[in-house]
């Protein structure tokens, strides 16, 4: 396989611009700021309950991609970098928008008290997002019934987190990859076949199968186009929690529009996009294995090696909705996760020492009484 191009990071200028102007829709009866309602899909002005239309929204469909070299190389037009105020976590690494006003805050992500130094972050834009589907109170019930499944969790931390404060809707980025993939290899192919031999067993001579393989060299082409190979563009929540949010419904992807992320947060990647791509080539390479196995075919494959092609590729910055919740409680943080779309939960599993010493006495108990009566009944 051909070695990825050297790391080639995004080129930062000398004197850095103002951060863009903030974003502000106000509400055109009462003056307060909209927020974007999921259930609506509109902007709503909870003080005086007025909507208005995502006026500035593009029409749905035609994102365009992005082309990755012209990124390595600092070959975007300048249309396609921004740069935004941050607060920056230096307890798990979370790097968070936030208004020019916000001076401290608690990081939504780990629960840290920090104070913010209002820093810039400059990086590619998104092209599309995901709205919100599920509101806050949708996404808070979730969590709570997810937290009620589980077997010896905590009782005081279900309660602290029915009566908790708010979930935090967070925009959080990912890299889309499209690659065209061309993939030569080397193999064999193995057919199983069966031969009939007499062992003796017992003293008695015994006829068995036994199973051999004939293996054959084997080699061939490969092609297959990828598109929207997705990579989590963030290292402030584990991948297992994020992975396990799948799957999103890609398909209904908007064009970016700052409209969509009014009452919510936006995180800002930390995985660049040279370290975004590595990861996405590996899922290819395991993709291309699978293929190259199947051309192989037979009962058998045996892979020597494969030397793939890689062209034509393009990427987008895009962001996905996720409801957030960050819980200390007696020392320890927890985080839950929730699918700002489908509602699906992942986060830290929690558990209780006394309810799980409580089921160990119990069952010793229900042991020692069974063993009494069954040595009675003897």
């Amino acid at each position: 396989m051909q070695p990825p191009p050297p790391p080639t990071e995004l080129q930062e200028p000398v004197n850095p611009a103002t951060p863009d102007e903030e974003h502000r829709f106000p509400c055109d009866q009462c003056g307060a700021d909209f927020r974007f309602d999921p259930a609506a899909g509109k902007l709503k002005c909870d003080h005086c309950g007025n909507e208005a239309d995502l006026a500035g929204a593009p029409a749905r469909g035609g994102i365009r991609e992005l082309d990755f070299r012209a990124a390595l190389d600092a070959r975007l037009p300048e249309a396609e970098i921004e740069e935004t105020r941050v607060l920056n976590c230096t307890n798990c690494g979370a790097r968070v928008e936030f208004d020019a006003d916000t001076h401290a805050a608690e990081c939504p992500f780990c629960a840290t008290p920090v104070v913010t130094d209002t820093g810039t972050h400059r990086h590619i834009k998104p092209r599309g997002l995901l709205p919100f589907a599920l509101e806050e109170r949708a996404a808070h019930k979730a969590m709570n019934d997810w937290l009620g499944r589980l077997w010896f969790a905590p009782g005081g931390l279900q309660q602290y987190a029915r009566k908790g404060r708010r979930m935090a809707g967070i925009y959080v980025p990912y890299w889309t990859f499209d690659a065209d993939t061309k993939s030569s290899y080397r193999g064999e192919r193995g057919t199983v076949y069966y031969v009939t031999k007499t062992v003796m067993r017992d003293g008695k001579p015994t006829q068995v199968r036994e199973q051999r393989v004939r293996w054959r060299p084997k080699s061939g082409r490969v092609a297959r186009f990828f598109d929207d190979v997705l990579v989590l563009a963030s290292k402030s929540l584990p991948k297992r929690y994020t992975d396990n949010l799948e799957p999103w419904d890609l398909s209904a992807l908007q064009p970016y529009s700052p409209e969509y992320l009014a009452g919510f947060r936006a995180e800002g990647y930390t995985v660049e996009l040279q370290e975004g791509f590595h990861e996405a080539r590996a899922h290819m390479d395991r993709v291309i294995e699978r293929d190259v196995r199947f051309d192989i075919g037979g009962d058998r494959q045996r892979v020597h090696d494969i030397d793939t092609t890689v062209s034509d590729v393009t990427f987008k910055h895009i962001l996905l909705p996720v409801w957030l919740a960050a819980y200390k409680y007696r020392g320890k943080t927890y985080r839950f996760v929730v699918n700002g779309r489908s509602g699906r939960v992942q986060g830290e599993r929690p558990w209780s020492g006394w309810k799980i010493a409580f089921a160990v006495i119990a069952g010793l108990i229900v042991a020692g009484v069974a063993g009494y009566f069954i040595a009675q009944s003897q």
